[in-house]
């Protein structure tokens, strides 16, 4: 079953969400949907307690948990291909194991292990960056369709995945791209406008490689948008009025060797709508 959309589910709501969701994008992929559930009995994995297997009934749990979000499923996407696993052990080993046959993997923001005060799950955060495809972290359920999708870019390896992404996403959905380009003034500069010696160059170089992408892909509408601000800051109010805000794993700030770029995480933690993350293209 290679090739599928991924959901991971604990029964929580919001990855009902998630489920909802993962659904939705899979009928946009002709794509079939995989549930996951894992079965983590966390407290007995700690060796000093010596207890050597969960006690009866959890595994009747999950089998519960799993074949109620496989069904909720189906009921929002009648004739979509569902198929369910459990699986013992640990959420985030698993979860990155299974993303290595999976297309996309969806979560929803809290849950799934996680404390549900937390803005953003332990989960999402802990696969951010690692999976082997794009992750999407699914915020609270959307009442309204702004046929609009967003990322930022800036000219950096990631920046051009996500843009490559969002672009397919825009397709999938017949939706309009918000290209967000943010910067910030040196602090040597001060809160003046940059004067073009700053950031001329670079300005030119990054206009230079998008107008290219544009002319790439016609078919899409595309509406450009640079603000001095934080890129965080930007992509949060983008994320206000879109379906799907793209960042890449790096760049948009981020330092290189990080996995998870500062910027995405900013934007995981604060976004209005879900967030996909889409992975750092392999070094050459």
């Amino acid at each position: 079953m290679a090739g599928h959309v991924l959901v991971g589910t604990d029964g929580s709501k919001p990855a009902a969400t998630a489920v909802k969701w993962a659904a939705e994008d899979a009928v946009r992929r002709h794509r079939a949907l995989r549930v996951v559930h894992v079965c983590e009995a966390w407290a007995y994995d700690v060796p000093y307690l010596q207890v050597p297997e969960a006690p009866e009934g959890v595994s009747r749990s999950c089998e519960e948990i799993l074949a109620a979000a496989a069904g909720f499923a189906r009921t929002r996407a009648p004739g979509l291909e569902v198929t369910t696993t459990l699986i013992s052990g640990r959420i985030i080993e698993t979860l990155l194991q299974e993303s290595e046959r999976a297309v996309q993997v969806v979560v929803g923001s809290r849950g799934l292990g996680g404390f549900t005060g937390m803005l953003v799950g332990s989960v999402g955060m802990g696969l951010a960056g690692h999976t082997a495809c794009p992750l999407v972290v699914v915020r609270g359920a959307q009442d309204t369709v702004h046929a609009e999708v967003a990322t930022g870019f800036d000219g950096s390896e990631s920046s051009h995945a996500a843009l490559e992404y969002a672009f397919a996403e825009a397709v999938r959905r017949g939706a309009r791209l918000r290209i967000v380009h943010a910067w910030q003034v040196p602090y040597a500069v001060g809160r003046a406008a940059p004067p073009g010696d700053v950031f001329g160059s670079d300005e030119s170089a990054v206009r230079k490689t998008l107008k290219a992408w544009l002319e790439r892909r016609p078919q899409v509408e595309t509406v450009e948008t640079t603000v001095q601000a934080h890129p965080v800051s930007a992509l949060r109010d983008a994320s206000a009025q879109a379906d799907l805000v793209v960042v890449g794993s790096r760049g948009l700030g981020g330092f290189g060797a990080a996995i998870l770029g500062s910027v995405s995480r900013g934007v995981l933690l604060h976004a209005h709508c879900p967030v996909a993350v889409v992975p750092h293209p392999p070094e050459a």
